[in-house]
């Protein structure tokens, strides 16, 4: 990203140096990196400290962009479509006008539509309408109310994509996997700059549609040209124990159901995935455009991790359970069935339980709540059994459940692990694919871009991220690792809620402007 910005700025620079001359202004000026921007801003009619404003990131955007337009209006283009060229083609625009011969400079531009309107408002002033009429009628600066809308649309579009690509992003919660902390139907605000903001890798896309283009069936962006991944510095480090939101690791190649995206591992392991995504065809993504998702933090790079009974275990000592951590229940009810209107009104997601078999997701309160409304009423835990989990299939993850998972060690960059064919599955989608060198296994070796390895150094860090609906959550325990350059940012505080994810079925008032972040 950085060459293309280079490029592109000396590109413009040259242009500079063709422009000014034509405006009286030393051509040399025009490759000082700051100083043409100085001038730039002269030109136009504004104060040459208004360049300052180029160093603060994002702002600069839009004040080069109305920069460009100026400069473009000060040589006599004032038509919406000519303004539309000066911004995308911003650097070869400033080519343009300093090499085009015909292309005559004609004033800075602010300066003279000042005049011009302080001129008509001291005719309407005057009351002389002979004047008023004549200067309306040779007005340059007037737009129609049809460019006057697409304009201001214009804008509010691509000043809502900034922000929602550098700086704050509106989610909703789609499952239940972090309930009962963030519910089905939550609206948040996620801050894209505490984590530090990620600059994009793919830029060309649709504005405000993150990966798909609804009723069309198709993705919203194109994977070429692309940059490589930067970060710009954080506002602070990824907590233990805090929600995120990250680009969803295994989602790079993934089979479209109406209503999520299965990776081509589900496809080929799960034969319901197979009929849900039936005729459908696999799906590549980069990584900021994998889908998003959002759970807890409970490990950090370095760390140690293992559950046994239920109980999440970091570095050997018991983690922080959160206040509304579910798990699944079997709920009998001796001679009299549950009133589902009460459970209800106990925050229980019953679009998600098991009515007829009496089985529900519920937290602690839940529990005491529902024991306290008749005592012959009986809740189990309903054992989880062994099932395939990360890392699949191999003699390392037998046995393992929700409950009894583990141990196993999160990548920190720059730490070494050994490489045996044993515990390879834990690390290979990291060699491989996160950090994209090329994995072999020949005759019970292992190569790591041609040459035998033993052993491994990360290259980036990594974090283990679980859903506070610990029965109902698909999380690291399914996909493993969530690696640093996925992380997309914190999530800051609902501002709007509706319950079960269905307007119909009315508002949670009392989680509106709520904390996202609840522990």
């Amino acid at each position: 990203m950085f060459l293309f910005l280079l490029i592109g700025f000396i590109i413009y620079s040259v242009g500079m140096y063709f422009v000014f001359p034509k405006a009286g202004v030393e051509a040399w000026k025009g490759l000082v990196p700051g100083l043409n921007l100085a001038e730039m801003s002269a030109l136009v009619g504004r104060k040459k400290s208004h360049a300052w404003w180029m160093l603060f990131p994002i702002v600069n955007i839009f004040i080069f962009a109305a920069l460009i337009i100026d400069l473009a209006r000060s040589f006599g283009k004032h038509s919406f479509f000519q303004s539309v060229l000066a911004v995308v083609f911003a650097p070869f625009y400033s080519l343009y006008l300093g090499l085009a011969k015909n292309e005559k400079y004609q004033g800075p531009i602010l300066m003279k539509e000042h005049e011009f309107y302080a001129k008509l408002k001291e005719a309407q002033d005057k009351k002389d309408q002979k004047t008023v009429n004549k200067l309306q009628a040779s007005n340059p600066y007037k737009k129609g109310a049809l460019r006057e809308w697409a304009e201001s649309i214009i804008f509010a579009v691509f000043a809502a994509a900034f922000i929602r690509m550098f700086l704050i992003e509106a989610y909703m919660i789609p499952t239940s996997s972090m309930e009962g902390s963030l519910k089905v139907g939550d609206f948040l605000f996620v801050s894209k700059a505490h984590y530090g903001i990620r600059l994009p890798m793919t830029f060309v896309m649709v504005p405000l549609l993150h990966n798909r283009i609804p009723f069309l069936d198709t993705e919203s962006y194109l994977k070429q040209p692309s940059f490589k991944y930067k970060r710009l510095p954080k506002l602070q480090e990824v907590k233990r124990y805090e929600p995120f939101v990250f680009n969803w690791p295994v989602g790079d190649s993934v089979y479209l159901a109406p209503d999520r995206a299965f990776t081509a591992d589900q496809y080929r392991r799960e034969p319901y995935v197979r009929q849900a995504v039936r005729n459908a065809k696999l799906v590549t993504r980069p990584v900021d455009k994998k889908d998003h998702y959002i759970k807890r933090c409970v490990a950090l790079p370095g760390d140690s991790l293992k559950i046994i009974n239920r109980q999440l275990y970091i570095n050997n000592q018991p983690a922080y359970n959160p206040e509304h951590m579910q798990f699944m229940y079997r709920v009998l009810s001796p001679g009299n069935q549950l009133n589902q209107r009460k459970l209800d009104e106990l925050g229980i997601n019953l679009s998600e339980a098991m009515p007829q078999m009496g089985v529900y997701f519920l937290d602690s309160t839940q529990r005491a709540k529902i024991q306290a409304m008749d005592s012959s009423i009986i809740i189990q835990p309903v054992p989880q059994e062994a099932r395939p989990l990360f890392p699949y299939d191999t003699p390392l993850s037998l046995g393992w459940t929700m409950d009894d998972y583990g141990p196993i060690y999160i990548p920190k960059a720059g730490t070494t692990t050994s490489l045996t064919l044993e515990n390879l599955p834990l690390y290979d989608r990291v060699i491989s694919v996160y950090e994209k060198n090329k994995l072999e296994v020949r005759d019970g070796k292992i190569y790591i871009n041609g040459a035998e390895a033993s052993s491994y150094t990360f290259e980036q860090d990594y974090y283990w991220a679980m859903g506070d609906n610990r029965h109902n959550s698909e999380d690291s325990r399914a996909w493993g690792y969530v690696p640093a350059d996925h992380i997309v940012g914190k999530p800051l505080f609902i501002w709007f809620s509706t319950k079960n994810g269905k307007l119909a079925n009315g508002i949670n008032w009392n989680r509106l402007f709520t904390s996202a972040n609840k522990k």
